[in-house]
């Protein structure tokens, strides 16, 4: 197996046909996993027992007829967010580290019953709140790409897992970009899908008003058999909605004509370093080339996004950790427990203008989207940054990496809208850059449907590490 054929799509074809079987397979990964994990710090906790006994019992069941689907013998990993049952559940943390739930989260069982195998469980930054995956109880997850810089977060182990073909896939969260952030360092398929598409009961939550749940892959059409095994309404969790077992790749091979692109006139091209720029420039070059409509688009208030957002999160955060900060203050990592401490200070009415202020900008956003199908801009405004600076190069300037990393992504988690980062070129450096597509509420299909012809028509997916 070449990295290239390292997707889903190709590997579940063979499993269907009895060509290749999922013992091979999963010994393979595994290996992989031995060999690359003392070099990415990709997995918290590796499952190489349970992904074999899976695997056996996977092989049965195919050679038997009871093929289940595209996922069936299929090995993924999960970001250490996801409850898992008799499996600890980190959460990347000190608090939770031998925290074992006692059940499954929703969408952990429904890749079970779609008959994937789990290697194992991600590292990511601590309790999900931060951008770049610099774990103090844990380590650092280092980018395939570059082992000196960061892999973005917060789902940092999971994009950088699948990038080094260590899975096939995975599951991440994004409250403020924490699947789109590592796609795009990562130079992999990250889908933040419409807020409640996919449902959150049993993760550990960041930010319960604005937490996402959703798929990192190695292609676009990857990312749309995920969302079909993981998306829909479970009644426990009230925010969810959706028919189980919707098909997100029903026009996945439309095309780009016909699809009217906005580009944004503010905001989301201002401070991009001059590769970014001229990566994402040419790849909505590439869009319109394929038929697609380009508009200009104009909307207000993205520049105040960040700060509304950061009131949100904060103050969710403090709520759900506040027994802790009071009783185990010393176990959080330095960064995590000032933010969150200086947080607890903040008045009730700072929030609640603040969920205000969500409101006008998403109802805002809404109103832009009714004029297009979907926006094009850039996922970062600077490739992956190094694990040991504070601060990335933009142009003559220099800005905090958390802020670079979160500037393009976080507004759209105020809105709720899907968004999804597809690999659009390297640097000089060959380091990866993401195109971000931002899609109408509710509508993934046309979101899918636009970057899978962007990448058909780009080589850039299937482009991987040497690690």
């Amino acid at each position: 197996m070449t990295d290239k054929n390292l997707t889903i799509s190709q590997i579940a074809a063979l499993l269907r046909k009895k060509k290749l079987s999922p013992v091979e397979l999963a010994r393979e990964l595994l290996h992989r996993i031995e060999r690359l994990q003392p070099k990415l710090n990709a997995f918290i906790t590796v499952t190489a027992d349970l992904a074999l006994r899976q695997a056996r019992e996977a092989e049965r069941e195919i050679v038997r007829g009871e093929y289940r689907g595209p996922l069936h013998g299929i090995p993924v990993n999960l970001k250490d967010l996801f409850y898992t049952r008799g499996i600890r559940t980190t959460a990347g943390s000190k608090i939770l580290r031998n925290f074992v739930p006692a059940q499954d989260a929703a969408v952990v069982e429904r890749l079970s019953a779609a008959g994937a195998i789990l290697l194992g469980k991600t590292n990511l930054h601590e309790f999900a709140y931060g951008a770049t995956s610099i774990n103090p109880h844990f380590g650092s997850v280092r980018n395939p790409w570059d082992l000196t810089r960061v892999s973005g977060g917060s789902s940092g182990g999971s994009a950088a897992a699948v990038a080094a073909g260590l899975s096939l896939a995975s599951l991440g969260t994004d409250t403020g970009g924490s699947i789109r952030i590592p796609a795009s360092a990562c130079g992999i398929v990250g889908l933040k899908p419409t807020r409640g598409r996919v449902p959150l009961h049993g993760v550990v939550p960041l930010s319960f008003s604005l937490d996402h749940a959703g798929p990192l892959c190695r292609s676009v059409e990857d990312t749309a058999i995920l969302m079909t095994a993981i998306a829909g309404r479970d009644p426990r969790d009230p925010d969810s909605f959706g028919a189980r077992g919707e098909r997100f790749s029903r026009i996945l091979r439309k095309g780009l004509r016909g699809l009217k692109v906005g580009v944004p006139k503010q905001y989301f091209f201002e401070r991009l370093q001059p590769e970014v720029r001229r990566a994402v420039l040419e790849a909505i070059a590439k869009v319109k080339e394929s038929g697609a409509e380009i508009r200009e688009v104009s909307f207000q208030g993205a520049g105040k996004a960040g700060d509304v957002a950061n009131q949100i999160t904060v103050a969710e955060a403090v709520a759900f950790h506040w027994r802790w900060l009071r009783t185990r203050p010393q176990d959080y990592g330095a960064d995590l427990r000032s933010r969150m401490e200086r947080g607890a200070e903040s008045l009730v009415v700072t929030y609640l203008h603040a969920q205000e202020a969500r409101k006008a900008f998403s109802a805002g956003f809404d109103e832009v989207m009714k004029t297009v199908d979907i926006l094009a801009v850039p996922t970062l405004p600077v490739t992956a940054p190094r694990i040991d600076e504070d601060e990335v190069p933009v142009g003559r300037n220099r800005e905090n990496v958390r802020l670079a990393l979160l500037r393009l992504v976080r507004p759209i988690n105020l809105t709720g809208l899907p968004a999804i980062s597809v690999p659009c070129g390297f640097s000089s450096e060959r380091l990866p850059i993401g195109l971000q597509l931002i899609g109408r509420r509710r509508d993934e299909a046309t979101v899918l449907r636009a970057a899978w012809a962007y990448e058909q028509c780009t080589p850039w997916h299937e482009q991987f590490p040497s690690v």
